[in-house]
């Protein structure tokens, strides 16, 4: 089962501080998650308008509850109230 992908998928940028606040937030809760970087040009962040209809980043599809969203202040609070101390 070690190949077995993780159920949340964060889309996210290099040096993003949104997106490190999503990550320290699935590292705090001891989440296990997979990173996709995406392209920089906003233009180019064709593979997240597909999974979330936004091309902002961060972005998570989490497979555990069919949630997708996007926006780093939702996510973390989704993250918080689903696994966290809020659940």
């Amino acid at each position: 089962m070690a190949d077995e992908q993780p159920a949340i998928t964060l889309y996210r940028l290099q040096a993003c501080p949104y997106c490190e606040r999503v990550v320290r937030t699935l590292d705090d809760q001891g989440l296990a998650y997979q990173s996709r970087f995406v392209e920089p040009m906003h233009s180019d962040r064709n593979v997240v308008k597909r999974v979330s209809g936004k091309r902002s980043v961060p972005a998570i599809v989490d497979d555990n509850t069919g949630v997708t969203m996007s926006e780093s202040a939702n996510i973390v609070e989704y993250l918080e109230n689903t696994y966290g101390e809020g659940a």
